[in-house]
């Protein structure tokens, strides 16, 4: 009796763990995104766009420490279906996670470049001796070539830099940069970073600069951005006097799409529930 009871509870036991093991490798392969991160694709609106749009361009700050499910930040992107997409607060498994899906899911293919300034378990999992990159990502239709990743000098509060990449934009090529300045009330530090990027974007004449400015646009530390680029929003401008759409929750316009060399046919800011920051998109016509 008592040889039977011991197998069956050494059976039942084998059967757990049997089960579990299931369990964890199902987790790993999936990975440890947000709730209901499952590949089941989100529906997308009528009015999605059904293919890549090629001249047009977004920039989305994902929030980060953020609970959010990967499959309704494709869903997002995929809506709109930029050429380019400038991310920050990105983690390099997620986004990975978001081109899958975005492929996957809608058949929408992207290239993907990292613009990451740090490994922190915090911000993106990972194993303690192994965690995930945190930074910028830029996802472009169209290949990428000679990209560069500069962590800013200072970057305040927290590691701070920029990326940039060379790809094409309504079918010519274009520098792309992507970047995310130190966070508020870090004045100065932001004036150095703006000094640091701007130096490197004045190089180019035909240039997209995407990013999470974390300043409202008449702040002094971005007047050297203004002096050489218009935001693809033709209402905004450094004076108080222009009209500038908010593009985060707390209604305050800290994201910018700069333009170089092209002018913008249109100009929207997409409300979203999966992050403190609104899409920013533009379309854009060469100059």
């Amino acid at each position: 009796m008592y040889s039977h009871t011991r197998e069956a509870m050494v059976l039942a036991r084998g059967t757990r763990l049997l089960v579990g093991a299931m369990i964890v490798a199902c987790a790993v392969m999936v990975g440890p995104s947000g709730p209901g991160d499952a590949p089941a694709g989100r529906s997308l609106p009528p009015s999605a766009a059904r293919e890549v749009v090629p001249n047009r361009v977004m920039t989305w700050n994902l929030c980060n420490p953020c609970e959010e499910s990967n499959v309704d930040r494709a869903a997002e992107i995929a809506t709109y279906a930029p050429q380019v997409i400038g991310l920050q607060e990105a983690c390099a498994r997620d986004v990975e996670r978001i081109r899958d899906h975005l492929e996957n899911l809608y058949g929408l293919v992207y290239h993907v470049e990292y613009g990451s300034v740090l490994r922190n378990w915090g911000r993106c999992g990972g194993a303690p001796w192994n965690p995930g990159g945190y930074g910028q990502a830029i996802l472009s239709a169209a290949p990428m070539t000679d990209p560069v990743n500069v962590e800013y000098p200072d970057g305040g509060s927290e590691d701070r830099g920029y990326m940039a990449v060379t790809t094409r934009v309504d079918g010519r090529p274009v520098r792309v940069f992507n970047t995310h300045l130190a966070e508020r009330r870090q004045e100065e530090v932001r004036a150095e970073q703006v000094g640091v990027l701007a130096a490197v974007v004045a190089g180019h004449d035909r240039t997209i600069v995407l990013g999470d400015f974390n300043a409202v646009p008449h702040a002094y530390e971005i007047a050297p951005m203004w002096e050489l680029a218009a935001d693809a929003d033709p209402q905004c401008h450094p004076s108080r006097t222009g009209t500038c759409e908010p593009t985060t929750e707390w209604q305050s316009k800290f994201d910018y799409i700069f333009l170089r060399g092209f002018t913008p046919r249109t100009h929207r800011v997409h409300l979203t529930p999966y992050s403190d920051h609104y899409l920013l998109q533009a379309d854009l016509e060469r100059t």
